[in-house]
């Protein structure tokens, strides 16, 4: 094969390659998507569903600056659910069941509706370097081609291993063969390779699922979705059930503890903390009688169905037996075993920002190559990856999200300047800024960076301009209506709050926790002309009580991010001497000299670096 040469080529068509490859054509740049197997682009290899704690807000951080990711699981969804509702608005957190068929033939008609995207075929087996400078790939058809950058997003397959019990075999995830060539190659450039482990659990003919014995779990009966830009469509949804292990249960599973990889030895790499293995949760909390499981459908028209919380890779015959005791699951069978999965990964600190790697320029990481665990984590990467690469190609600073701006920037942040030892998840407790960075105005935060650097298209940004003006004009509104003790004492005293005994503006009135402007709007007639069913003009309310709730504790987080601002503009020198710096401990010496942070803000989240040290910085730089 002949091929022209490309400005990026996208490597991997998992999350986070077709973000990065959308996100650069996008852009403009004339993309070439090489994957191993182009029906399972955008697999759902794992858990089928979008979303969820802090993954929700990424998500739609991701629609906002025009990637595709909220606009496939609303196409595509099975079930949603607001999660974390009963607490504050930071907390709120999106998640849908995908039907996980459908979510890769929607990924893949956008892509190919996409312009400047071209597909092949093929195993990536090594990069084409001049120098420290990447200039293309070279294949296992022999094809070698040239490109301008190189995004890699081969997330579990660099040299994968299988693991089931005493079976162990190559493989990026289960029927699909490993990659070899390119962490070989990268290692002899110089850069650090190491390994991690994730794993996946059986899955189930629901035909044999005594539901009657679960707790059923049925979806929101509003759906609000992760899109800003398209109207929500969904008119059914599928129920997910809720299970539990007993003793019983992990007395099984403990039998084949001694032909587990994991406590044999056999698999080396770190699993996830935070969706640990079924035989993990029993040894780790040996004093707990029964763990919680969620049994999610897997599609609109399979009996397929996923056991969250039962991740193993014991015997196969050992998760059977366990299973069948399972309250619920006596008479299951299984479409095929859990498994866990070991692959090649490259520390973060060896990345800019802007997730370019330090040693090769043009060369680009994005999602679990990086450590990171989740399709959110990764598909974000891919977006910034794709973005970053267009931007150095038009000679353009590249666009680093900040903590204050976007959870996208806290992940990124976290990576580059603390690294990860254990696969990395987003959780909203990372992020210091979390009453700024809800998932509800992520358009506001977002949408309007996205359009200047020309991914953000002009109805996505019209769009956006139409709700802010909208949600202004409503906070007027009631900044300016009174309620009347006559009309109002009644829903009051049904709140158990206090009556008023002169008029009141409604906005002051809105600050009562007891109160919310749903219910105001059906007491008064004042705000009869706000009901209504019509999404885009629901977001808008919301978006309005909130702001109008929240109002002191938003400014208080501004200011705070301010200041933050200005230690986080302050750029430090590239390629310093800390070792020179005596002032500096030893572990802030050593740790300043690996990660070469940009700014002092980058310094000062670094594990083990002081305040004391970041002062030491400060007078080095004149401050």
């Amino acid at each position: 094969m002949y091929f022209e040469p490309y400005d990026i080529i996208v490597v991997g068509a998992g999350h986070a390659g077709c973000e990065a490859a959308s996100a650069a054509a996008n852009m403009g740049r004339k993309v070439l998507l090489v994957t191993m197997d182009l029906r399972l682009v955008a697999s759902m290899s794992c858990n089928p569903a979008m979303g969820g704690i802090a993954k929700g807000q990424i998500v739609r951080e991701i629609d906002a600056m025009g990637g595709y990711s909220g606009i496939v699981s609303d196409r595509t969804m099975i079930q949603f659910r607001m999660l974390n509702k009963s607490k504050g608005p930071a907390m709120w957190s999106p998640r849908c069941q995908s039907d996980k068929a459908m979510f890769t033939a929607e990924w893949r008609n956008l892509l190919e509706k996409t312009p400047n995207i071209d597909f092949w075929q093929d195993t990536v087996t090594g990069l084409l370097t001049v120098g420290d400078t990447v200039t293309g790939v070279k294949t296992a058809m022999g094809g070698a081609i040239e490109s301008k950058a190189v995004i890699l997003t081969n997330g579990t397959f660099l040299n994968g291993v299988i693991h089931i019990g005493e079976q162990q075999f190559p493989g990026g995830r289960m029927a699909e063969v490993a990659s070899h060539g390119i962490s070989e190659q990268l290692k002899e450039l110089g850069f650090e390779v190491k390994r991690l482990k994730t794993g996946t659990p059986v899955r189930i003919d629901g035909r044999t699922i005594d539901f009657s014995k679960l707790i059923e779990q049925k979806g929101d009966e509003e759906v609000v979705g992760f899109s800003y830009t398209e109207p929500f469509k969904i008119q059914k949804q599928r129920s997910c059930w809720i299970a539990h292990t007993s003793l019983k249960v992990h007395e099984t599973l403990r039998k084949g503890f001694k032909y587990s990889p994991m406590f044999n030895g056999r698999i080396q790499g770190v699993g996830p903390r935070y969706c640990p293995s079924i035989e993990d949760k029993i040894d780790r909390f040996a004093g707990k009688d029964s763990h919680q499981l969620f049994v999610e459908p897997e599609g609109w028209t399979t009996e397929e169905y996923y056991l969250n919380g039962f991740s193993s890779s014991l015997p196969d015959y050992i998760q059977y037996e366990a299973l069948r005791q399972i309250e619920g699951f006596e008479n299951a069978k299984i479409f095929r075993p859990g498994y866990a999965i070991e692959y090649d990964y490259f520390p973060p600190e060896q990345l800019y920002h802007s997730l370019e790697t330090r040693r090769l320029h043009g060369l680009y990481f994005a999602g679990q190559i990086n450590g990171t665990t989740g399709y959110e984590e990764a598909a974000c990467q891919g977006m910034m990856a794709g973005i970053n690469a267009s931007l150095a190609q038009r000679d353009e600073k590249p666009l680093i999200l900040s903590r204050y701006e976007a959870y996208i920037g806290v992940l990124i942040d976290d990576l580059i300047t603390k690294g990860v030892d254990e696969p990395y998840r987003m959780f909203t407790s990372r992020a210091e800024h979390r009453i700024l960075l809800r998932q509800d105005n992520a358009d506001a935060r977002l949408t309007e960076i996205s359009h200047k650097i020309g991914l953000a298209k002009e109805e996505r940004y019209d769009k956006y301009q139409q709700k802010r003006q909208k949600v202004e004009e409503i906070k007027a509104y009631l900044s300016e209506i009174y309620a009347h003790p006559n009309e109002i004492n009644g829903l009051l005293e049904q709140k158990d709050t206090s009556s008023i005994e002169q008029k009141v503006k409604l906005s002051y009135l809105l600050l009562r926790p007891q109160l919310n402007l749903s219910m105001m709007i059906e007491y008064l007639p004042s705000l009869t002309r706000f009901k209504t069913d019509d999404r885009f003009m629901k977001e808008c309310l919301e978006q309005a009580e909130i702001q109008i709730k929240y109002d002191s504790y938003i400014q208080k987080e501004n200011e705070l991010s301010d200041k933050l601002r200005r230690l986080e503009d302050v750029k430090l020198p590239q390629n310093i001497d800390y070792h020179s710096l005596q002032s500096l401990s030893y572990e802030s010496r050593e740790k300043l000299n690996r990660y070469q942070p940009e700014t002092l803000g980058q310094a000062s989240r670094i594990s083990g670096i002081s305040p004391a040290d970041i002062n030491v910085l400060a007078i080095f730089l004149g401050r």
